[in-house]
């Protein structure tokens, strides 16, 4: 679906933040507004332009605050923490840009106030991680001490727990608890302590779920876990090493996160051999690659930044890591594979993991003619969350 931009990098993002409006995350009149003034595939000027925007309603919100106007402020801090969000996307290339934390931190801030003024249960997390910690939030359906099912919800490759507030909220209101997470790669985990991917995801989630497990909230028979994106790998794999989880959503599912990046007939060990044999010509390759490609530019440069690596052949290595041959089978809990007709970024790696599996498993297909047919259905969140926690209420049902 073209969002206004020919270029297609751009024209995703965009529509992912149209999209947001429908969760309160952004307005689509001030979106559009900053779009037009956002010169077509420049880095800065997207950077520049959401900046201003976010500048201006961080400004509104704390206006609004001082005259007491809550919902007000409420509203405008919602939006603002996603404009924040919008204006750091593309600094990944430059990792040391001082500007990578200071607008991470004003997004964090802004949403901290979301949670401070909403009406939601939204308590801050930190969950103990091999000495250090993750940051989540835990949204409590009402009444609280009552045993009830839990999701956990991630994102995958660039996105941040705060967009998952509408997800949090969609599952309270259907009477479940859910808990959003960051881990290493991820959000304020990369930004602040600098831990990367690793593409062993189960020793990030079960420290989640014995924390989850601690709470009288939460029903230990009945904890789900949701991963967006890239997170369409992580929370399989998980699910492959952690029994305690009751059911998996992949969406989008990834079976192989470098499947249609390898040269045809070549496997991942001969491109292994190849990158080691030389490395700096495939630096010049790849480089030369980003010159005319939006896309690729950031996807290699957002890559390096959460990989923890410096040149696009050590990304292109680590990479190769990230696939579930021989573990999706070990999966046993009921999954959820979801899939759209125009996926971009993982072209056939849903039916790939959904063909692997051997659990209880639900195939879900999205169309371009419902709106929903982009990456993650970007631009259909509200379709999207009537499928998906469909399908949760209905597996998650408590034994009768």
């Amino acid at each position: 679906m073209k969002a206004l931009f020919d270029d297609p990098q751009f024209s995703f993002q965009m529509l992912r933040m149209l999209g947001s409006a429908a969760q309160g995350a952004a307005d689509v009149g001030e979106c559009l507004a900053t779009a037009y003034r956002i010169e077509e595939g420049d880095f800065e000027s997207w950077h520049r332009e959401w900046l201003e925007l976010a500048r201006r309603t961080h400004s509104t919100a704390e206006d609004c605050l001082a005259k007491s106007h809550e919902v007000s402020a409420l509203e405008a801090y919602a939006r603002a923490a996603n404009y924040y969000r919008a204006a750091e996307f593309y600094l990944h290339g430059n990792p040391e840009d001082p500007r990578i934390g200071e607008l991470s931190d004003l997004g964090t801030a802004c949403f901290e106030e979301v949670v401070r003024l909403g009406t939601l249960d939204v308590s801050p997390v930190k969950i103990p991680f091999e000495g250090s910690t993750l940051p989540a939030y835990f949204y409590r359906a009402s009444p609280a001490g009552v045993s009830r099912a839990t999701l956990i919800a991630q994102q995958g490759f660039d996105g941040t727990q705060e967009e998952l507030y509408g997800m949090g909220a969609a599952a309270v209101g259907r009477g479940m608890n859910c808990l959003t997470f960051e881990g290493p790669g991820q959000g304020r985990v990369i930004r602040e302590q600098g831990l990367v991917f690793r593409p062993e995801w189960e020793t990030v989630v079960t420290p989640v779920v014995d924390h989850l497990l601690t709470l009288p909230d939460v029903d230990p028979a009945r904890v789900a876990i949701l991963g967006l994106s890239f997170g369409g790998y992580l929370a399989p794999r998980a699910c492959a090493f952690e029994k305690r989880l009751a059911a998996c959503v992949a969406n989008g599912g990834v079976y192989d996160f470098m499947a249609g990046k390898l040269p045809l007939g070549a496997t991942r060990d001969q491109m292994r051999e190849y990158v080691k044999s030389d490395p700096d010509g495939m630096d010049r390759s790849m480089r030369e690659a980003m010159k005319g490609d939006t896309g690729m530019r950031w996807a290699i440069e957002n890559g390096m930044y959460t990989f923890g690596v410096s040149k696009p052949s050590g990304w292109y290595m680590k990479a190769l890591d990230y696939n579930l041959e021989g573990i999706a089978g070990k999966i046993a809990c009921p999954t959820l594979v979801i899939d759209t007709e125009e996926e971009r970024f993982f072209p056939g790696a849903a039916k790939e993991l959904y063909d692997a599996l051997t659990c209880p498993k639900t195939w879900t297909f999205f169309t371009a003619a419902e709106g929903a047919g982009d990456h993650c259905q970007v631009g259909a969140p509200l379709l999207a969350g009537q499928r998906i926690f469909d399908w949760l209420e209905e597996t998650l049902a408590p034994a009768t």
